[in-house]
């Protein structure tokens, strides 16, 4: 908190700085360009060669301000995003508001455990994980969050992880830089569209063209200086026009070219800052080391080829100016050399855009990650085994207001399922949730809410609860029976950490009871590790039968100065006090 609250100060008064800075260059290029106009009047008037050296002068003044209130533009927004970075993160601690995005886009009702565990939505595990502002980040962010790493890549992850949360200025200029962007999915698209769509190479009559024309026209010019005659005029004109012919026979193929690409300049452009501040770092991790060794191509550095790139866009957009593109095409085709090179710089990196874009993405996930591990002191690293046992010390939701969250210890070994009871409120359904939600960020090389974690990483399958697009057109009972049916065929493929809340709630007390048996000896039998929560005490009698595999745990409520009174810890052994029957008589209900 500190750190940001420090942040917060300095870039306040660097912006004032800025400001200042912004608006004196804004009034000094006012007067350069009102001074040249000025002067060039009186030239006009008076032909005083003075008066034209002076407005000369003072039009230099203004393209130089001109570039330095540019730079200033830039710094000036780049400082409010690293504000705004540093108000939203003491904002975010004090827990006063979530201001980031959600993901809502990414989720998906069918997979394991995206919809019961909070994936993804408002207050989700994305909505407090996301520092990133490229699209390309967000989806590789929410990718991360729904598939297991092999073993290699998360010990690779936690080690770039723990590297880059040493990293906060960078990192935070890296966010701000991905800010200033202002990327969306469109303009992403439109970047893919333009990679893949393939286009001819000019033919050759039109290189010969565009070669041969120009030469034309400035020789006639120069001609014309030279002997001053003046029907090198007409043929000027005659080129001039040949040359507006010649871009005719190409506009269909220009604009084809940069088809639904609208300020794809100034996109490329921060891709190539934000690639630029990966090539200029000094990374120790291999992960970070391996991101940033993908952007060096053609012995150059990506973010100078997507720089090039930048800048071709930028002259096309000439194409849309009538008398610019009049002038220009007119004199020396210049749209028609702009789409050779865009062309060429196709050929020959179309292959790698896409991949350097991925870089980002990849970087901005792991500076998600290490932000996590930044604001979390005290979460931990778990240690990474083969043995199939996992086990958490002080396990929590990581959501959950650290002031007021209660942390338990759990391990699944040698019992490896644990048949969970309580009332509600109790906390079952927390204690599952913080269960799946730190096997998903094991599984992806983040830290996790524990004083101590060792675990071996599984494919989460989780049955808490079905949303209404799943259950749209079907019974709620056999959307059930369709989730159970898709973990039972996972785990034919291979082990799985599967947690289960009170399952087949829509049928009678016998049948549920009987079928969640059923369940369990099925899962147990796929060498299954996880939980199930449940109300059937009977349930809790099948660890008679399997006292090796199964162990029964549970939530217990007290009773104080006619209060209920939960403690959240969890216990062995199973539930014995009964709430809901004096819950109805201190309400009045029987």
């Amino acid at each position: 908190m500190d750190y940001y609250q420090n942040k917060v100060s300095q870039y306040t008064e660097s912006l004032h700085t800025t400001n200042k800075k912004y608006n004196s260059i804004s009034v000094l290029r006012l007067l350069s360009i009102f001074s040249f106009l000025f002067l060039m009047f009186y030239y006009i008037k008076t032909s005083e060669i003075l008066y034209l050296i002076s407005a000369v002068v003072f039009f230099i003044c203004f393209i130089f301000l001109m570039r330095i209130h540019s730079r200033l533009s830039f710094q000036k927004q780049f400082l409010i995003a690293l504000l705004k970075i540093n108000e939203n993160e003491i904002s975010f601690l004090k827990r006063e508001k979530l201001p980031f995005e959600n993901g809502i886009e990414f989720n998906d009702f069918h997979h394991p455990y995206a919809y019961d565990l909070d994936i993804f939505g408002d207050h989700s595990l994305f909505q407090n994980l996301n520092r990133a502002a490229t699209f390309v980040g967000k989806k590789t962010l929410a990718n991360q969050l729904l598939k297991l790493n092999s073993n290699e890549s998360i010990l690779e992850n936690q080690e770039a992880v723990k590297e880059l949360k040493s990293k906060i200025n960078w990192r935070q200029e890296f966010f701000a830089l991905a800010v200033v962007s202002h990327d969306s999915k469109d303009s992403y698209d439109s970047l893919m569209h333009w990679k893949s769509f393939k286009n001819n190479n000019l033919s050759k009559v039109l290189n010969v063209l565009s070669i041969l024309l120009p030469v034309l026209f400035f020789g006639f010019l120069a001609a014309y200086f030279i002997a001053s005659k003046t029907i090198l005029l007409s043929y000027l004109t005659y080129v001039f026009i040949g040359n507006l012919i010649v871009l005719g026979s190409g506009v269909k193929r220009i604009r084809s070219e940069i088809a639904k690409a609208e300020n794809i300049d100034k996109i490329i452009k921060q891709y190539s800052l934000l690639v630029q501040k990966i090539e200029n770092e000094t990374f120790e991790s291999k992960k970070l080391n391996d991101l940033k060794q993908q952007l060096f191509f053609k012995n150059a550095k990506a973010s100078s080829h997507l720089k090039q790139l930048s800048e071709l866009f930028s002259r096309m957009d000439t194409i849309n100016n009538f008398v610019t593109a009049t002038v220009f095409n007119g004199t020396f085709l210049f749209n028609l050399h702009v789409l050779r090179a865009l062309l060429n710089w196709k050929n020959v990196c179309a292959d790698e855009l896409e991949k350097w874009i991925a870089v980002i993405g990849e970087f901005e996930t792991l500076n998600s990650l290490a932000n996590l591990a930044y604001n979390n002191s005290d979460f931990v690293f778990p240690e990474i085994n083969k043995e199939h046992k996992i086990e958490f010390t002080n396990l929590s939701h990581p959501l959950l207001n650290p002031v007021s969250r209660v942390g338990n210890d759990t391990h699944f070994y040698p019992q490896s399922f644990m048949i969970l009871t309580g009332s509600n409120m109790s906390g079952k359904s927390t204690f599952l949730r913080s269960l799946g939600i730190n096997m998903v960020l094991a599984g992806i090389g983040s830290v996790v809410c524990a004083s101590n974690a060792n675990i071996h990483p599984l494919p989460v399958l989780v049955s808490m609860r079905l949303s209404d697009s799943l259950a749209d057109s079907e019974s709620y009972f056999f959307a059930e029976i369709k989730r159970l049916k898709q973990i039972m065929d996972a785990l034919e493929d291979k082990p799985a950490f599967v947690l289960l809340d009170e399952i087949l709630r829509g049928t009678n007390s016998d049948d549920k009871r009987n079928g969640t048996i059923e369940v369990v000896k099925k899962v147990i039998a796929k060498n299954a590790i996880g939980a199930i929560a449940t109300h059937d005490i009977e349930v809790c009698l099948t660890t008679n039968e399997y006292p090796e595999t199964l162990t029964n745990q549970c939530f217990e409520v007290e009773i104080k100065d006619n209060d209920l009174h939960f403690d959240y810890k969890l216990r062995i052994g199973i539930c014995k006090n009964k709430s809901a029957t004096f819950l109805m008589q201190k309400m009045g209900v029987i």
